[in-house]
């Protein structure tokens, strides 16, 4: 009775069709079994007029709670597949870089090998190896430019372990940069060690040249002290250049670099003295060869110890990294 009341009053007040819409679904059974009992909130009522073909149709207005629901229920859609999305595409990304990444590290495993290779083959097997008559003939241009010949071979040795080296120490994955620099200190005393190197012996020259030093006699001819020296002074000259360049470059090999050298450099003055014996060079050249060997095994085990404290550091380094990420997951 009250379902036809309504409708009759609907139809009275204008020429609607009635549609009826309940909340719950069950109720649309209990109506055609005629055993409905319900309140008038539980009724809505949406009517659709007849309207001619010239006038608009009306907006039908949701409530509140409906529009909010379909309006969340689309954004947690669109927010969901783009999340999907993207992490599908770290997924492929972070394959590839794993792909190109062992690559890579296929292709730098020779290296280990290949490297050491060429610095025994280019320095020290001409110094051990090599007979000294077939390089030395006397105190002439051809000994000298022979002596300079065979250290031109260990630099060119020596830059590409270096290289080598350097393509070892950089990181797996090529987009990360490598910034290595070392501190002022150590720059430092490098350059005070090298400098040292070269004027003791040049100063020495000189004073026996020019007799400043009565000590210094009787004087060493000037090719014989060119085939004593002129190649140390070469690779003294060659080893800062390419410690100045590993700097700028901040280049990981800066800490390996002056080990090289200075490790090829006491055999060159130990040939030096055993040139010293062909030259017939004075007594005073004799203790200032031997000098110098003493000052640049001083000098390599001051680096040694430097590759031993710069690894207790980075070991401390990355200690002390490791609770940092696990406290940041």
């Amino acid at each position: 009775m009250v379902s036809q009341g309504m409708v009759s009053l609907t139809k009275s007040l204008c020429t609607m069709t009635p549609r009826v819409r309940l909340k719950n679904p069950n109720m649309l059974q209990k109506l055609k079994t005629g055993s409905c009992n319900f309140r008038f909130r539980n009724l809505r009522v949406l009517c659709t007029p007849k309207l001619s073909q010239w006038e608009p149709s009306p907006f039908i207005h949701a409530s509140a709670e409906e529009a909010a629901d379909i309006v969340l229920d689309k954004t947690a859609n669109v927010f969901e597949s783009i999340v999907s999305e993207s992490a599908e595409e770290e997924k492929v990304d972070m394959s590839a870089q794993q792909r190109t990444n062992s690559q890579v590290q296929v292709l730098k495993w020779p290296i280990w090998l290949l490297g050491p290779s060429v610095l025994l083959t280019s320095g020290m097997a001409p110094t051990l190896w090599l007979p000294l008559s077939s390089v030395f003939l006397g105190s002439n241009v051809v000994s000298l430019l022979s002596l300079i010949g065979l250290d031109c071979i260990f630099n060119l040795g020596a830059t590409l372990f270096l290289l080598m080296a350097d393509s070892c120490a950089r990181p797996k994955d090529p987009s990360q940069s490598c910034n290595s620099k070392p501190p002022f200190s150590y720059k430092f005393w490098n350059m005070f060690s090298l400098i040292i190197g070269f004027l003791v012996p040049m100063l020495l020259l000189f004073g026996s040249q020019s007799g400043l030093l009565a000590s210094l006699q009787p004087q060493i001819p000037f090719l014989s002290s060119a085939v004593i020296l002129f190649p140390y002074f070469i690779l003294l000259a060659v080893q800062t250049l390419t410690e100045i360049l590993t700097w700028h470059w901040q280049s990981p090999v800066w800490l390996v670099t002056p080990v090289v050298y200075e490790a090829y450099r006491i055999l060159q003055l130990m040939r030096g003295l055993t040139l010293s014996a062909e030259v017939n060079a004075p007594v005073w050249v004799v203790h200032m060869l031997r000098g110098l060997v003493s000052w640049w095994v001083l000098i390599l085990g001051m680096q040694l110890m430097r590759v031993a404290w710069f690894a207790g550091f980075a070991s401390r380094t990355t200690t002390g990294q490791q609770p940092q990420s696990v406290a940041s997951k």
